[in-house]
């Protein structure tokens, strides 16, 4: 298998597993905040990678671009780049990224409109994967400013969903 056949292979498995990916819980609500609420849906996401740069010239380091289409009660859609970086030990490998989300998030008191960045930081440890998927803080725009939460990504017979626990002020 090719550096970059493996690099591609351990994107698969860190971003799109559901083995033992579970977003991290928030801290119990203060007073005067609002409690977490959960958006879910289905998302399309098209990986695709980018040439190498000749300044890193290690096959072991990737550069990818992602494209996504989220549906549900997320309505939006957002582009971004990964890094990802493999080893010699199959099954182990690592992933940073973001991503800019655009679009309307439903939310109980109704449809909120504008932009986030999702910040995403994977592990594969021999075959056991590890994802945190978290809003950038302060990184909301037009009526998702204040917006602070995580996202589970998990993989189902070969469709992606996601679990979106989240605060908004």
């Amino acid at each position: 298998m090719t550096p970059r056949s493996r690099i591609a292979a351990c994107i698969v498995a860190l971003g799109f597993s559901t083995a033992g990916i579970v977003a991290a819980q928030l801290a119990p609500p203060q007073k005067g905040t609002t409690m977490p609420v959960h958006a879910t849906g289905a998302f399309e996401v098209k990986v695709t990678p980018q040439p190498q740069d000749d300044k890193v010239g290690d096959p072991t380091v990737g550069r990818l671009s992602l494209d996504k289409t989220f549906h549900g009660d997320l309505e939006a859609t957002s582009k971004g780049q990964m890094l990802t970086a493999s080893t010699e030990m199959k099954g182990s490998a690592g992933y940073v990224a973001i991503e800019r989300v655009s679009g309307t998030l439903r939310s109980p008191a109704g449809p909120r409109i504008g932009t986030f960045a999702l910040q995403h930081t994977g592990t594969l440890n021999r075959g056991v994967p590890e994802l945190s998927v978290t809003v950038v803080p302060d990184s909301g725009t037009g009526q998702l400013v204040g917006l602070a939460g995580k996202m589970a990504i998990n993989i189902a017979d070969g469709k992606h969903s996601y679990d979106f626990e989240y605060t908004l002020p």
